[in-house]
């Protein structure tokens, strides 16, 4: 290292003598292929060529770098012929026919790896070819001469053409360009951090150094190009990096164009960084400055919005509504990942998801059994009814039904279980996952997965005797149907208030019983039983067939019900709606049909306590109709 530095002084104090030539050599214009004698170029320190590559390749030239060009035009030939070559063979030919400096020889490098990039050519003969070890040779003998721009397209170039990490020559750039770090510019330690961050990846020590420095100068990030571009290759590498990157980039909201707006979207989404102001600000910016989105943007907003659960109304609503017109010339794929995206947003937008099933329609041939899959499963979150559902339905069954066998298990649950929330699940749905050799394959296995899958049974196996009377079998075996160990969920403000109003009205805790786990796999929040007069009875003297092990085996009394009080958080609804999503309508469908009379309980309608402990009846007479009804009515009873 002493050395090094002892051989970049002698070059700082000898350049001030080397004189710079005021005509360009003969030689310089000599045609490719024909004889010259070689003519030594004076090697005058940080000489440096300005070529017009793409921005990935060169990053700008400092002020003194300009200048010092300029000042001499010998080299100003040389760089535009290495500029307009258009074949490795033509640069090679530059280096046999002129002596070049360790500039020109980095230069020649750069442009042979840009016209591999863009003429798809093999590296490897590249770089077994003996000009360019030559070439390399000469960088490396003189590698502190190199201006730094040169410098950082070099090691780029080197590493896109395949050079071994391990061979000297390339550790000598990576050391020198570490030790130049400080000398950089901000702009070339952005195009340095990029390109280190797709190439080599969090552990390249380089990188670390240059996220260093960055994290050091933030201070001198401007420009929205540069914002988005670390934010979207860098910001991952480095948590601190992206913290003063969400504040700039925050700063800058007004000024980024929609397809900023969409790499920054993205950049968050993947690194799931939930960054709150920053995400109003862009939604804000969005709608009010940019009337028109095209397909693409508007596909990589909606799904970046649902992978960071992120809600905002007016969004969605325009999103929803320029995607509209796009529909019908859309991929399967686009379609899918569209509704899916509605779908984790609970957002359901009326037109444009019949749009989707006249696609659907019209473009059967073209989807395929996992794009259908994926509509299926969207429109059950939903709860999303089409208005011609029979013709759509009929399709998915002849589309669906021969195939299921070659779906992976979970997918399949996960498709009969959603037609069972849309009432759609036929006999040989049914049949197909409730068979023993089906479910057999998880018992015993503990895991999360495991366990899902086998709830979804359960579902399916409650919406098969409860709502399928043609349906014969086979059924889940009783041992599968123990409600698993609750998972220690937190209690909520509304479910301590449903409790607290149900004790003053029950007058005793033998009258009803509280988070009741079924063998449909829903739980109760509460549950009574209630004379015909709506006097409360003790729950343990009475059979409950809806619970794995009954306490009581006496029938009801004529006249007495089973009441069921069924709580709904704000989670539990689609977005801006009064509507509840696919899962818990099904819930609710299920207890109904259990022969339970239902009392929902929501935020918006508050469980009403009595007026005072010594009249339970007026207050359960508040939510409780005087007579029941034959059979059981689709809209239970409901606490306005």
């Amino acid at each position: 290292m002493a050395a090094r530095l002892v051989r970049r002084c002698c070059w700082r104090h000898f350049g001030a003598f080397v004189s710079t030539p005021s005509a360009v050599p003969a030689s310089l214009l000599v045609p490719a292929g024909k004889a010259a004698t070689a003519r030594a170029l004076p090697q005058a320190p940080f000489t440096l060529f300005h070529t017009s590559s793409p921005s990935s390749w060169a990053d700008g030239f400092s002020v003194k770098e300009q200048v010092e060009e300029s000042r001499n035009p010998e080299h100003k030939v040389i760089g535009e012929l290495i500029e307009t070559a258009t074949s490795p063979r033509e640069l090679f030919q530059l280096s046999e026919f002129h002596a070049l400096n360790s500039n020109q020889a980095s230069l020649i490098i750069t442009q042979l790896s840009r016209l591999a990039v863009e003429k798809n050519l093999e590296t490897e003969s590249i770089l077994r070819d003996e000009h360019f070890q030559r070439l390399i040779g000469i960088t490396d003998s003189q590698i502190s001469q190199v201006w730094n721009n040169t410098l950082v397209n070099l090691l780029k170039s080197l590493c896109s053409l395949g050079m071994d990490s391990n061979r000297r020559e390339m550790q000598s750039v990576e050391q020198e360009v570490l030790w130049r770090l400080r000398r950089l510019t901000f702009r070339q330690l952005t195009s340095l951090a990029e390109f280190l961050a797709v190439k080599q990846g969090k552990e390249s020590r380089l990188l670390n150094e240059v996220i260093k420095k960055l994290e050091l100068r933030w201070t001198e990030l401007e420009g929205t190009r540069t914002v988005v571009t670390l934010m979207g290759k860098v910001g991952h590498v480095s948590p601190a990096l992206m913290d003063r990157l969400e504040d700039k980039a925050l700063e800058l909201a007004e000024q980024f164009n929609p397809d900023d707006i969409r790499k920054i979207m993205l950049a968050l989404a993947y690194q799931n960084r939930r960054c709150v102001p920053l995400l109003r600000a862009l939604s804000y910016h969005l709608i009010q400055k940019h009337s028109e989105l095209s397909l693409s943007v508007l596909m990589d907003l909606i799904f970046a919005y649902g992978k960071l659960n992120f809600h905002q109304p007016q969004v969605f609503q325009k999103i929803a509504t320029d995607l509209h017109p796009h529909v019908s010339t859309m991929k399967p794929i686009e379609v899918t990942r569209c509704i899916r995206s509605f779908a984790l947003l609970k957002w359901l937008s009326l037109p444009l998801f019949e749009a989707i099933v006249q696609y659907a329609l019209d473009n059967t041939k073209q989807l395929s059994v996992t794009h259908l899959c994926s509509i299926i499963l969207s429109f059950a979150r939903l709860n999303f009814q089409p208005s011609g559902s029979e013709d759509f339905f009929n399709m998915v069954h002849e589309e669906l039904q021969s195939q299921l066998d070659s779906l992976e298990p979970h997918l399949l649950t996960d498709l009969v279980w959603s037609l069972c929330v849309l009432q759609q699940a036929k006999a040989p749905y049914l049949q197909r996952v409730l068979a023993p050799d089906f479910h057999a394959r998880i018992r015993g296995d503990q895991s999360l997965k495991a366990q899902n899958l086998r709830l979804k049974l359960i579902h399916i196996n409650a919406a098969a005797k409860l709502e399928s009377p043609d349906y014969r079998g086979p059924f889940l075996p009783a041992e599968m149907l123990s409600p698993a160990e609750p998972a220690g969920e937190k209690v909520t403000l509304l479910q301590s208030s449903l409790r607290e109003a149900l004790v003053g009205v029950l007058g005793s805790r033998e009258n009803g019983r509280f988070d009741a786990r079924t063998i449909y796999g829903w739980q109760i929040d509460a549950e009574m039983v209630v004379n015909s007069e709506n006097k409360p009875l003790p729950l343990k003297d009475f059979a409950a067939p809806h619970l794995f092990r009954s306490e009581g085996t006496k029938p009801l009394p004529p006249g007495a019900r089973r009441v069921a009080f069924l709580r709904w958080e704000f989670p539990n609804f689609s977005n801006r709606s009064k509507d509840l999503l696919g899962r818990y309508a099904m819930a609710r469908r299920h207890v109904q049909a259990a022969g339970f009379l239902v009392v929902d309980v929501t935020r918006q309608s508050p469980m009403p306590a009595p007026s005072a402990p010594s009249l339970p009846a007026r207050g359960l007479a508040a939510v409780i109709p005087s007579r029941p009804p034959v059979r059981q009515p689709e809209g239970g009873g409901g606490i306005g």
